[in-house]
Formats: C-alpha cells, sequence, structure tokens
C-alpha cells in the first residue's frame, strides 16, 4: 500500500508547498531543531510536529524541486530533514553514514518501499480503508443476503458453499457482514446507519436465483441471513492532511470497540459525512463542552456558558454519506462520545 501511498503524498504536498507556507499559515515551534535523522516508526506527521506547532500543516513547508515531483523523493530511515526557518522550509537532506569514498565512487542505494516513512500510522487505520464498516438502512434494503447451505450447516468458513438472493449478475466477488450496533446522532438521537461487522468475502460460481457462491475468506463464522455487498477497490490514503474550506459543526458518535471514551491514535466515528462537506483528508479540531456554571453575587444568581475547550485534533480518513470515520492525531485529555468537532 505504501508504494502508491507514498509517491501521491509527496507530490500533493509538492504543489501545495509553493503558496500555502508564504502565507504564513505554518508556524514553527519555539524548540524546533535544525535537523531531524529519520528513524524507523516515524511518520511525517511525527517528523513535522518536532518543527511546527500544527504537525498536520506539512504539506505547506515541504520544499521539493520539480525533479522531485515527477520523481517523488521517498523518505527512509538514515536520512536527514533539515529545517531552513526563512519560509519555514523542510527538506531532505543527505543521508547520514557516508564517507570520503562515497563522494568518489558514487553508490546505488536501495531500500525496500515498506521502509518509506508514511503520514501517519496506517497499521492503525489499514483494515479499515477496505472493509464495509457503516451501513445505511438503504444500503441493508439493497444487499445481497444468504438464504441457504449446500451442506444445511449452520455455520460456514473458507471454501464452504452458500446460495444467496438478490446477487447482481455484474458483481462477482462479495464482502459478507452482519449489521450490529446502531449509530445514534448525539444530537438528534436517531439512527443514522449501522455499524456493519465484516465476516469475510465470497466469489459467484454460478449466477442465478439463487446464485452459488464459494466463501473466499472469513474472518468470523457465517451463517444464513446475513447480508452482502459488493466488494470495493482497495482504498487509498493517497491524500495530504487540511482543513475543510467550509466551516464543520459535528460531533463524536462512538468510539471503535464500544468504550465510552479514547485517546491519541485511536478511532472515533463522527455523526457527518459526505453529504456536509466531509471528505477524507480533513483535519479537525476536537473541542470539549465545559457546560454551564452559575455564580450568585449581589446583582442575585447568573448563568454562564462556559467557552468550550479545544483539547485535540482528529484526521477523517474514511466517509460515508451521513457518517465519517477519524483518526485522533493529538490530544490533551480524553475523547468522550458528544465532543464537538470543528474547523481547526
Amino acid at each position: 500500500m505504501i508504494r502508491i501511498i507514498f509517491p501521491l503524498l509527496v507530490g500533493i504536498a509538492t504543489l501545495l508547498a509553493g503558496n500555502a507556507a508564504a502565507a504564513g499559515g505554518a508556524t514553527l515551534r519555539s524548540d524546533a531543531p535544525d535537523s531531524h535523522v529519520v528513524v524507523k516508526g516515524d511518520t511525517l506527521w511525527g517528523i513535522s510536529g518536532r518543527f511546527l506547532n500544527e504537525p498536520w500543516r506539512w504539506p505547506e513547508v515541504w520544499r521539493m524541486n520539480r525533479d522531485q515531483i515527477r520523481n517523488p523523493h521517498l523518505i527512509y530511515p538514515g536520512q536527514v530533514i533539515l529545517l531552513d526557518r526563512s519560509g519555514p522550509w523542510l527538506s531532505v537532506g543527505r543521508r547520514i553514514g557516508g564517507t570520503r569514498d562515497d563522494k568518489l565512487h558514487p553508490k546505488v542505494y536501495s531500500e525496500a518501499l515498506s521502509e518509506a516513512v508514511p503520514t501517519i500510522p496506517l497499521q492503525v487505520i489499514e483494515p479499515f480503508l477496505t472493509k464495509p464498516l457503516v451501513v445505511d438502512q438503504a444500503r441493508i434494503d439493497g444487499a445481497a443476503t444468504i438464504v441457504a447451505t449446500e451442506t444445511s450447516r449452520v455455520l460456514m468458513g473458507s471454501g464452504d458453499t452458500v446460495f444467496a438472493k438478490n446477487v447482481r449478475d455484474d458483481v462477482k466477488v462479495w464482502q459478507i457482514l452482519r449489521p450490529t450496533r446502531p449509530l445514534e446522532d448525539p444530537v438528534t438521537h436517531k439512527v443514522v446507519a449501522y455499524e456493519a461487522n465484516h465476516l469475510g468475502t465470497a466469489r459467484v460460481s454460478e449466477f442465478g436465483a439463487p446464485a452459488t457462491l464459494e466463501i473466499v475468506s472469513a474472518v468470523e463464522e457465517i451463517q444464513v441471513g446475513d447480508l452482502m455487498v459488493p466488494s470495493e477497490q482497495p482504498s487509498v490514503f493517497a491524500y495530504a492532511p487540511h482543513a475543510p474550506t467550509q466551516e464543520v459543526d459535528g460531533r463524536v458518535m462512538s468510539i471503535y470497540r464500544g468504550v465510552t471514551e479514547t485517546g491519541r491514535l485511536n478511532i472515533v466515528t463522527l455523526n457527518i459525512g459526505e453529504r456536509d462537506g466531509l471528505e477524507r483528508g480533513h483535519v479537525l479540531a476536537l473541542h470539549r463542552n465545559r457546560g454551564v456554571a452559575e455564580f450568585k453575587g449581589d446583582e442575585g444568581k447568573e448563568t454562564f456558558v462556559l467557552p468550550d475547550k479545544r483539547y485535540g485534533v482528529g484526521l477523517v480518513f474514511r466517509v460515508f454519506d451521513h457518517v465519517a470515520y477519524a483518526l485522533v492525531m493529538e490530544s490533551d485529555g480524553p475523547v468522550v462520545i458528544g465532543d464537538m468537532v470543528r474547523k481547526p
């Protein structure tokens, strides 16, 4: 996946860097170092956080030339990131560990593409990029359904044959899912969608009514009544983080794994989605409602609505019609259901 992701990210970052930094959006940390040696496990977000007050602004300050746009420069452990405070600009310096012989006798360095530095920790979100995580009522109504098994078994796994209705004749591979927990909007208290438990994949061996399918993979046991939706193409995280152009007014609707609060590098579900102008790569500020305070003075009791507190940042990585998933990148306190998300 990184083979595709990183070159695209650098290309986007390069195109943005030309005028965004000049606008003065990105500011340096007071303790920013002059350089940083890349180590295994680094991310572009993390590296930029050593230099910038707002790490998500890294696309504005990475300086790349036209040759690097045509042949994007991959960043690997052992390379040096240099800070030019006049921009500010960040650029890739020479690899450490060289010798005088290296100057006289150029060498070709090779690195596995899997060692390239990604934008964020991809291992955290990768399982979420290809699976049908959310289904609304319309998608449930239009899904195919497993109606029988070849051997009348109750539970099925890889290699078993199943029969399903409503299988489109233009789709060969299907993802099997089971709607589970309803997602309730914390403001309207209406169910906007259902979280889907991904069970596995199946391939059509014979179209018909019902169609015959073979279960190709199973992560959980599959049974009659489970739903199927067309298999999606792998979703590539190939964009740079950026702020929404419009104002955003959303809430944290749920937290992955059903817990009531979470923190950094964990996944939350938002009650806004594509229909609200949200897109992948959007950076959102996390705000906490401080509530209401009452004050008793000479003029009697007064009530004050306390200002919200901005306490963190989330990065949207997958978007549905009314729902989005975001990775909490920064937080100085727990993320709680009902917290607000806004334009940073």
